[in-house]
């Protein structure tokens, strides 16, 4: 599972011209969902969008998570990010899961947002979509797999 973070202070999602899923301040979480992913990643990773700090506190340093700042969520499934680069000019997207295993994956990352009381939007899955975003900071990050690496 890939999981890339944008702190934004707005961010917006369209399908053939149409908002579909909009945000606020919080976070844009681009989602990639890899052929070996287990409930156990899914998991992991969620509770590290909820929890991770990247927030402003009060002295102006990254202590708070989108939690603690009631920011929103909009997730976005993004299939490329689990390209494998390393060998030509064209990448291959093998690692990535069938799509409908992803979506269901995508679902309950989101479900799992959403029982922590976060506000959650999205994209459409396997939709042509055009993602609009105002990066805050700029703060992007890819979160690292859990301890040990991702599942076997």
């Amino acid at each position: 599972m890939k999981v890339l973070l944008q702190r934004v202070s707005r961010a917006a999602v369209r399908v053939e011209g149409r908002t579909v899923g909009a945000i606020d301040g919080g976070l844009l979480v681009l989602l990639g969902i890899e052929r070996d992913d287990e409930d156990r990643d899914l998991e992991y990773y969620a509770d590290k969008t909820a929890e991770l700090r990247v927030f402003p506190d009060a002295d102006g340093k990254m202590n708070r998570s989108v939690e603690e700042v009631n920011g929103g969520v909009l997730v976005v499934s993004q299939f490329t990010l689990a390209a494998a680069t390393r060998k030509g000019r064209r990448p291959s997207y093998s690692r990535a899961a069938d799509p409908a295993r992803a979506e269901e994956m995508y679902e309950r990352f989101m479900a799992r947002l959403r029982d922590r009381g976060l506000q959650v939007a999205s994209g459409v899955f396997q939709a042509m979509m055009e993602v609009e975003l105002t990066n805050d900071g700029p703060v992007t990050i890819l979160l690292d797999p859990p301890a040990g690496g991702p599942a076997p």
